[in-house]
């Protein structure tokens, strides 16, 4: 009887033991917790590509959290994030999906950031997606008529190219045009050697001319100083003098002198062009005169 009880009591110890690593290991699952404050955060991504809900939230790489939840907003992916209360994420963190391992599975990664102030976690967050090799691929295949295009391309290039250099023609000018380089260059290199007094003359003539002319500035320093500043002088006064022509010119057109008021004078200028009327006619009497009989004279004497 004994016996037949210890053994229930083993076999009730074994069935609670069991049914307790049960539930623990189905909270781990499921990252469950008893007891403990934890926090959320929500943020929204473009494109999650396999994100699911239990995947892992690391903070620099070490898990702190996990997705509690995935809704579709829109064109956007939010995410419900569940951290562990000693998380402290900064305003200016940063969230990013990618590749937990090459089986394809995902996580978000964290960077707490470095702002004096503690991020708003009531506040929707913006996320990045990373890319993985899946995206990768993706990629790969609609660039994959262009990746065609490009090596069909080369191949066109490299066989120009491979015609060019078996063409006998094209071998026998590049052989040609090196002749005529290296014999260009001997003939260059004869030229110089023949001419090298001259060419040291030259150069030495040119050295003394820049030594000359240093010399003659050093020596007539303060004379060219002088005239210079003497040209100055003379710019200067030009500058003025036209400045006065020109104000007296626009005072002759406004009529603010003498020149003015006379030559814009309506009156002066009847009586000048009456004048030369006057002058006409007796000018062509006395043509007449000298044609006829002579200038006749009609002077009475008192």
């Amino acid at each position: 009887m004994k016996d037949q009880r210890k053994t229930e009591i083993k076999v009730g110890i074994t069935v609670v033991l069991g049914i307790l690593i049960f539930v623990w290991v189905f909270g781990w699952a499921k990252n469950l917790t008893v007891g403990s404050e934890r926090k959320e955060i929500s943020v929204k991504f473009s494109s999650v590509a396999g994100l699911e809900i239990g995947d892992p939230v690391t903070i620099n790489g070490v898990r702190k959290g996990y997705v509690d939840d995935i809704l579709i907003k829109g064109n956007e992916v939010v995410t419900v994030l569940n951290l562990e209360k000693e998380v402290n994420l900064k305003t200016d963190a940063t969230f990013s999906v990618m590749m937990l391992d090459l089986m394809g599975g995902k996580k978000i990664e964290v960077n707490p950031g470095s702002a004096s102030e503690e991020i708003d976690y009531i506040k929707m967050q913006n996320g990045e997606f990373l890319g993985d090799i899946a995206s990768a691929m993706a990629m790969l295949g609609t660039v994959q008529n262009d990746l065609v295009d490009v090596i069909k391309e080369v191949k066109v290039t490299l066989s120009s190219v491979n015609k060019t250099l078996t063409d006998q023609q094209f071998n026998n000018d590049l052989k040609t045009s090196v002749s005529n380089l290296v014999e260009l260059t001997e003939n260059l290199n004869s030229l110089i050697k023949a001419n090298s007094g001259e060419i040291n003359k030259l150069l030495k003539s040119g050295n003394e001319l820049a030594q000359n002319v240093n010399e003659f500035i050093k020596t007539n320093k303060d004379s060219i100083s002088q005239t210079l500043s003497a040209v100055q002088d003379v710019l200067k006064e030009s500058k003025t003098m036209l400045v006065k022509v020109n104000s007296l010119i626009d005072q002759t057109n406004r009529s603010e002198n003498n020149l003015g008021k006379i030559l814009n004078d309506p009156k002066l200028l009847e009586d000048i062009k009456e004048s030369i009327s006057h002058v006409k006619d007796l000018t062509r009497i006395l043509v007449e005169q000298l044609k006829a009989k002579g200038i006749e004279v009609n002077a009475h004497i008192f």
